[in-house]
This record gives C-alpha cells, sequence and structure tokens, in this order.
C-alpha cells in the first residue's frame, strides 16, 4: 500500500486502446469517487494521520505536518526515530506496538510524549493498525491526536482537589466516588478510604440524609447549584456544622454526578453562640448597674437602663425615645453640654462633666455626665452615657471649700509678716547664688536647649570610662555605650519653615529624649541636629538598644509648631566601651559611623557598629564624590515599569524610575538616592529626570506610539523647593509634552509635614492640568483633613501591605480600608508590589483599579517600552 498521498486518479483510469463494457466502467467510476473520498478525508482530517514503513515515514497528512513541524516536501527523509524523545522511548514503542500489529490487532496508547522538529515537545493519543498484518514491510497507519491541553487540565484539577483547604467530593448515585485530602481529614477518614462509600455515612440518621436528597436533587436537576448548611457526623460519631455547595456535573444527564464542596463551620456557629450568651449577660449587668447608662443618638435616646429612669422619675420605659434636649433645665445648659462634648467627641475624647439636669417632676439634681461615642472615627455618631447624681457630694465640697478659704485667709495674714522680714535677706544670697550657677551653666550647657554640651559630655566620659576601667562601676563587668543621634531630614525643616520653627523642634526633641533615657544617663547636645547619650553602668548591647527603641518611639509623635505638624524620626548610631574604643575620640567617631549605617539602612533604626562600618563610610564618600559627576557624564538613565489597569491588564501609566550605571555597573537606588537628597543634588537630578521623561514621552508621540501618562516621582526636599513649579512649567513649555501626559507622586509624609504650603504647591502643579497621586500611602502619618482637600486623583498601597496579603488577614483589612477611603474620597488606588496572582485576585475583589509588580514587568528601558505600547 503507498499510502493515501500517493495514490492518484490516474491509478484506475481506463487503459488506452481497451473497448470495457458498461459495468466495467460503471465500477471504475466508483472506484474513482471512492479515491476521491479517501483522499479529501486524508488531507481534512482533524487529527494527525501518517503512514511508515521501517525507518521511513512514507507520507502525512496536514494536520500531522502541524503537529510535528515538517514541510509536506520532507516526506521520506523522516525517520519514525526522529519524533520520538530518545531512541529507547521509540525501540520501547515499537516493541510494544508490534506485538499487537502482528496479530492484527488495533494498537493504543492513550498517552505518547513526541518531539516536533524546533526540538519542543507535546502529548498524544495514539493508534495504529497495519497495512497487512504479520508483513511489517508492507506499512502501518498511525493516528495522532494532541492531548497536551487536556493532559494539563486534568493535571491542574487533581492539583486543585489536592491542595484546597475545603472538602470535596464528587459523588454519583449518592456514592462517593471521588474525595480530596480535606474531605478525609474533615471527617476523620483515611486517604481513599471513603471511596465507593455511601454519603449515607456522613449524615446523622436516615432522615436527614433522605431530607437533603430531596431537597437538593430536584434543584441540581434544573442546572441550578444548591446550598445549605447542616449537622453532619464525622467517623467517631462527632457532630460538624457543615456548608454545603452542589453543582450537578450535567443538569441533562444526572448520571454524570454531583460535585459537593464542604466547609466545616463547627467552631463559628459556636461563636455565635457565645455571642449571644454574652449580650444576654450584658444585657443583665447593665440593667442591675447602680450608674444611669443610655444610648443616645441623633439627640435621642435609644436605649435606657433601670437606674436611669430612678435617677429621673420616670418609669419603665419612659426614658427610651425622649429628646436629651428634655434632660437639661434649659436651652442654653443644654446648648453649652452639647458644644463641649462635641469638641471633645471629634477630637477622639471622652467627655466628663458635671451639669445640672432636671427630672421628669421638675425638680433639679447635679450629675456627673461621662459620654464616649461607640466609634470614634464619626464625631456624629451613636454615643454611650453614664449618669451619677451627684449633688450631695457636691453640697459637701463646696462646704469644705469654705472653711478652707477662711482658714488660708487667716494663715496668710500671719505668714506675710515673716515673709517680709526674710526677702531682702534672701533676695540678695538668691541673687548671688543665680549668677554663679548662670556661669557654670553657660560653659556646660548648650543655649538652646538646657542640656549638657559637649564639653561636659567629654568630661562625663572620661569618668565613665575610669570607673568602667577601675572597677568601681555598678556591678561587674559593667560597661558603657554612647548613643549619636542625628534627626532625619531636619535640614528640610529648618530650610522651609525657618530657624524659629527648627529651634522650637529641636526643644522639643531635647524634652523627649530626656524622658526616654534612664535616670542615669546623660544627654548632650553637640550642636544642630546632632545629640548624644551616655549610658553608664549596662550590662552589655541589649541595655542600650532598649533605650534606643525607647527613643524612636518617643520622637515618633508629632509636633505641633506654629500650625505646623511636623513629624521627625532619628537614625541612631551606637558602640560600647571597652569593646569598640578606649578613648573619647574614637568613640564619638564610632558612634558616628554607626549613625551614618542606621541611615543607609533606611532611618529612624538604631545599628551598633561594627569594623565593616568603617568600610560603609569610605563607600559612602566614594559614592557622593562620583555622583556629582555623574549628571555631566551621563552615567544616568531611565527605566519604566508599567502600571496595569487591572480589569484589561493593559498599561494605564509607566512609572518613571532612576538608574545610574557606575562604571559598566549598576548601583541600586537604595544606594544613590538617599545620597543625592543628603547632599542636595536631588534637585538638579531631579529636574533632569522630568525634562527627560517628558521630552521620551514626545518622542513615542512622534513614533505614533499610544503614549500612557508618565509617573514622576517627587523627593521631600524636591517637592518643598520654591523654583519646582516654576521649572515644570519650564520644562513644559520646552519639550511640548501635553500636561495630561504627566503625573507626579509625592510620598505621604512629604505632603504631611508642610500642611497649607504643601496644598498651595499641589494647587498650582494641579491648576496647569498634570495629575497628582499620594506614593507609599498608609506609612505616614496622613490628616483626613487634609487629603480630602489635596488635589490628589490617586492613592498608591505601599508594597509593604502587599508582601504578605495572601496570608495575613491584618493586611487584608488595611487595604479594604484604604479601599474604603479612597471611594469616599473618589479616588483610585495603585497596589505597588504585586507579585502573585493570589495578590492580584484578592485586589480585584477589593475592587482596586490599578496595579503594579514584577507580577505584569520590570522595570524596562526605554526601547523595550516602545515595543510594548506598540504591541
Amino acid at each position: 500500500m503507498d499510502g493515501f498521498s500517493n495514490l492518484q486518479l490516474a491509478d484506475v483510469a481506463q487503459p488506452r486502446g481497451y473497448d470495457a463494457d458498461p459495468a466495467q466502467l460503471a465500477d471504475l467510476a466508483a472506484l474513482r469517487r471512492m479515491v476521491r473520498e479517501q483522499r479529501a478525508v486524508f488531507e481534512n482530517a482533524p487529527v494527525g494521520i501518517a503512514v511508515t514503513q521501517p525507518d521511513q515515514i512514507r507520507s502525512f497528512n496536514p494536520r500531522a505536518g502541524e503537529m510535528f513541524g515538517f514541510a509536506p516536501e520532507e516526506v521520506g527523509r523522516i525517520s519514525p526515530m526522529d519524533v520520538c524523545i530518545s531512541p529507547d522511548d521509540y525501540q520501547d514503542l515499537i516493541r510494544e506496538a508490534f506485538a499487537v500489529l502482528a496479530r492484527g490487532g488495533l494498537f493504543e496508547r492513550t498517552e505518547q510524549q513526541f518531539r516536533r522538529r524546533d526540538g519542543s515537545t507535546f502529548w498524544a493519543r495514539l493508534r495504529g493498525c497495519a497495512v497487512e498484518p504479520g508483513n511489517r514491510g508492507a506499512g502501518t497507519i498511525w493516528i495522532v491526536e494532541d492531548v497536551t491541553e487536556a493532559r494539563q487540565a486534568t493535571g491542574e484539577v487533581q492539583a486543585i482537589m489536592t491542595n484546597a483547604s475545603i472538602g470535596i467530593m464528587f459523588t454519583r448515585n449518592r456514592v462517593i466516588r471521588r474525595a480530596n485530602p480535606a474531605f478525609c481529614q474533615m471527617f476523620g477518614y483515611g486517604e481513599g478510604e471513603p471511596i465507593g462509600v455511601s454519603t449515607r455515612v456522613i449524615y446523622p440518621d436516615e432522615a436527614a440524609y433522605r431530607q437533603l436528597g430531596a431537597e437538593a436533587y430536584p434543584q441540581l436537576a434544573q442546572g441550578r447549584p444548591f446550598t445549605t448548611s447542616r449537622t453532619l457526623v464525622r467517623k467517631d460519631g462527632t457532630p460538624a456544622w457543615v456548608q454545603m455547595i452542589g453543582y450537578q456535573v450535567n443538569a441533562k444527564d444526572p448520571d454524570k454526578g454531583t460535585i459537593w464542596m464542604l466547609e466545616d463551620r463547627t467552631r463559628e456557629r459556636s461563636d455565635e453562640q457565645s455571642l449571644r450568651e454574652a449580650l444576654m449577660e450584658n444585657r443583665a449587668i447593665l440593667d442591675n448597674a447602680v450608674l444611669g447608662i443610655a444610648v443616645v443618638e441623633a439627640g435621642r435616646t435609644l436605649h435606657c437602663n433601670r437606674k436611669m429612669e430612678e435617677l429621673f422619675g420616670a418609669p419603665p420605659g419612659g426614658m427610651d425615645g425622649i429628646a436629651v434636649r428634655a434632660l437639661y433645665p434649659d436651652h442654653a445648659s443644654w446648648k453649652e453640654a452639647r458644644e463641649l462634648s462635641g469638641r471633645q467627641f471629634a477630637q477622639g475624647q471622652a467627655h466628663m462633666a458635671e451639669h445640672e439636669m432636671v427630672r421628669r417632676d421638675g425638680s433639679r439634681f447635679w450629675a456627673r455626665l461621662s459620654g464616649r461615642l461607640f466609634d470614634l472615627a464619626q464625631a456624629g455618631g451613636r454615643s454611650v452615657w453614664l449618669v451619677d447624681d451627684v449633688t450631695a457630694q457636691r453640697e459637701a465640697a463646696d462646704a469644705i471649700l469654705r472653711a478652707r478659704d477662711e482658714l488660708e485667709v487667716r494663715v496668710a495674714e500671719r505668714t506675710a509678716e515673716l515673709a517680709g522680714a526674710n526677702a531682702l535677706l534672701q533676695e540678695e544670697i538668691n541673687e548671688r547664688r543665680q549668677a554663679e550657677a548662670r556661669v557654670h551653666h553657660m560653659a556646660y550647657h548648650d543655649s538652646l536647649t538646657g542640656l549638657p554640651n559637649r564639653a561636659m559630655l567629654s568630661e562625663r566620659l572620661e569618668a565613665a570610662m575610669r570607673a568602667v576601667a577601675a572597677g568601681d562601676a555598678p556591678h561587674a563587668g559593667a560597661k558603657l555605650a554612647l548613643m549619636f543621634i542625628d534627626l532625619d531630614r531636619f535640614k528640610n525643616i529648618n530650610d522651609t519653615l525657618g530657624h524659629m520653627v527648627g529651634d522650637q523642634l529641636l526643644r522639643d526633641v531635647a524634652l523627649r529624649l530626656v524622658t526616654a533615657v534612664r535616670p542615669s544617663d546623660l544627654v548632650a547636645r553637640l550642636g544642630g541636629d546632632e545629640f548624644v547619650v551616655l549610658m553608664p553602668g549596662i550590662a552589655g548591647g541589649g541595655d542600650a538598644a532598649e533605650v534606643a527603641g525607647r527613643i524612636i518611639a518617643a520622637l515618633s509623635m508629632a509636633c505641633q509648631i506654629d500650625g505646623h505638624c511636623l513629624h521627625i524620626s532619628p537614625s541612631i548610631g551606637i558602640c560600647l566601651y571597652p569593646d569598640d574604643g578606649v578613648d573619647v575620640e574614637t568613640l564619638m567617631r564610632h558612634a558616628d559611623a554607626a549613625m551614618y549605617q542606621a541611615k543607609a539602612a533606611g532611618r529612624n533604626n538604631y545599628q551598633f557598629f561594627t569594623e565593616r562600618m568603617n568600610l560603609a563610610a569610605a563607600r559612602h564618600f566614594e559614592l557622593e564624590s562620583s555622583l556629582r559627576g555623574a549628571l555631566a557624564r551621563e552615567e544616568f538613565a531611565l527605566y519604566f515599569q508599567p502600571i496595569m489597569c487591572t480589569e484589561t491588564r493593559r498599561p494605564s501609566a509607566l512609572e518613571v524610575l532612576l538608574r545610574w550605571r557606575r562604571g559598566g555597573a549598576l548601583v541600586g537606588p537604595d544606594e544613590f538616592i538617599p545620597i543625592l537628597e543628603e547632599s542636595g543634588m536631588i534637585m538638579e537630578v531631579g529636574e533632569w529626570v522630568i525634562r527627560s521623561a517628558c521630552a521620551q514621552a514626545v518622542q513615542w508621540q512622534r513614533e505614533g506610539l499610544d503614549v500612557v501618562p508618565l509617573a514622576i516621582n517627587l523627593s521631600a526636599r524636591q517637592f518643598m523647593h520654591q523654583g519646582l513649579v516654576d521649572s515644570i512649567r519650564a520644562i513644559v513649555a520646552d519639550t511640548g509634552i501635553a500636561p495630561g501626559l504627566v503625573e507626579f507622586e509625592i510620598t505621604e509624609t512629604a505632603l504631611m509635614q508642610h500642611g497649607g504650603q504643601t496644598l498651595e504647591i499641589l494647587r498650582q502643579i494641579n491648576a496647569m492640568g498634570m495629575r497628582l497621586s499620594i506614593d507609599d500611602f498608609g506609612t505616614g502619618y496622613s490628616s483626613l483633613a487634609y487629603l480630602k482637600r489635596f488635589p490628589v486623583r490617586k492613592i498608591k498601597i505601599d508594597r509593604a501591605f502587599v508582601r504578605e496579603l495572601e496570608a495575613s488577614t491584618e493586611d487584608r483589612a488595611i487595604v479594604a480600608a484604604v479601599m474604603a477611603l479612597a471611594g469616599s474620597l473618589q479616588l483610585s488606588v495603585v497596589a505597588e508590589g504585586v507579585e502573585t496572582e493570589g495578590q492580584y485576585a484578592l485586589l480585584r475583589s477589593f475592587g482596586c483599579q490599578y496595579a503594579q509588580g514584577y507580577l505584569f514587568a520590570r522595570p524596562l528601558p526605554a526601547e523595550q517600552v516602545a515595543r510594548l505600547l506598540a504591541g
């Protein structure tokens, strides 16, 4: 047999010069028609068909050529071994196949892996039959069907079954045919144990079994899922409250079976019952309380306990629903109390005060009122009030005050005579002592903060070192620690808000430092924003770390100065004596090096000195020196990371990122950008970033690309620079970019530092038609009062809340809260650092509109972005 591809109509044509009778001619016509039909089947078959002889593929149809990547003209030059994974695999296949084919049987293998011409592989169902059984040389016809996708889908379904956290079982005629490990664990069965068992075993009795069948299967037969919660039983007989969802595999054919998903809700149901019992207990406690208790909303009482009704002379239920105004003797008293409590509630405080109240019969009494909002975030919401009759206490207190005032007047008259005589002598003594103290204080204290200065620090440090060396420390083996503290971003505050604000901030910091350290510790100011803490008599680094932690916590609270809400954080370097140095100069230098390491580690932390820090300090100065010429040497480059629309997974914007290639190697942005900010070079480099990004966007537009907006980061120092708005306006004019294609990202902390000044800058940028967004949202100290006034359109959730989103209920709650806040303020939300499909799915379920991270794309150079936009 030559194979279908070699069979021609001429093979069955009438021979020349031969006269056939009509019957023969009819047979020939039928034969030609049969050949054409077979040829059409061969060419158009949806499966691959090939004809082979030993060591040669004689013919194949187009589908087979498509599967294996061979062209029709290659027929005859291909060996069956060429399409097998290996020679051994080929030999195994031939040995097994021809053992069947030689007997005239049909060979079939449900899964066989083949190799394409390009080296890639696929899985197929293979069937073969011999042209002449027993004669291998006559050839073999093979049918090949690609089952790669079906095999992968089967594996995915099995993985879902195996790894699902809820129980899954597949039943047919209410007999368990498959069950995943979670199901077995839920009901106490070993793996595979329930297979083939009736589902009756998980019901407490026959009635429950029949009832579910009567309710579920009519609904499932209509193609609708069935959902219910039932009490089922485990293998050991213990009950389990289970939520069940059933789906018919094929509503038209019930014999195909049913899929059930089961979730154990026993603990949740128990918790609900406990909550109901707790509510009943609380109600009993409130009804028997010795204080009046009322719940108030919208100026009216909702609920009152019996004591409240007794205080105001009302019958049971007579206090519910009345206006609070009616409990005060007049409108002015009620208005004063309402305004005072309203101010305190708005500040998140409880209200506690004494007011004159009026009973139902018109009599008056004094009451101590204590009120608190149920939800501090809703200043006008529901509140709870405690009321105590203090009339008798007030009358007694008034009598005591009158008696005390009379006694104090008599004592004052007698002591005035003695005081006058001693005053002149004491004044002279005090003036002399004060003069001496002022001179001594000025020599050893800082004039701004009143803290010890460098001179006193040096004396105390030398004395403490001598005590340790001589063994005179409080306990054997004692050491001392030296902390070098530098305030992060203090220069920005001092430069933008002025020295008066900066000086007051330093005084506040000094007070907080003194409060945070131990009584035996010394806090000194060296100058500027540099402070030093001397800690004598410590056992080791753990004592120093504990105090450093208290300092960080103390300085983390906002400072209110001249209407500005300022946030400051410390970078703390710590060294120990005698471990890290044996003289004052060495200890100070090493503590300073550790402080710089704390800044490099992200600020707002403490670091202990190590020898590596000397190398780190040298690295810092080396990078700073190289950075000063990097812009002129054209060592900076822009990269772009797509911000994707979560609905379409298409780019909606591009974040502009700065990269520095130094000597052929990339320097990490976390390493060089802080140096740019500290040195002030961020102003020049930041302007270059804005100008270069705008020019690149215009270039893409000239190339006919569909350009999306560019998100450009502004540092805190860059944002507060006086010339920022004029610089942006000039760049727009020079490059010709459409303002709508520019979006500036400012960190939450930078926005909140300078209140009104920040708002004015944002308004000017917004007026130019550019977009504004808040970066790293959730890591700063946002004020909702400012946030709703800022002309921002978008907030970016910091990657710290996305990283553990799948595992952390706290992070999921935070992200959900941010989404709710953004929705109420009509802001879009971008999630940073999205790296997994699970994170992406959760963010979509929260309603997050945009996402950015390695799941979609890493930062790309401009040429790769052009290809992305073109595609």
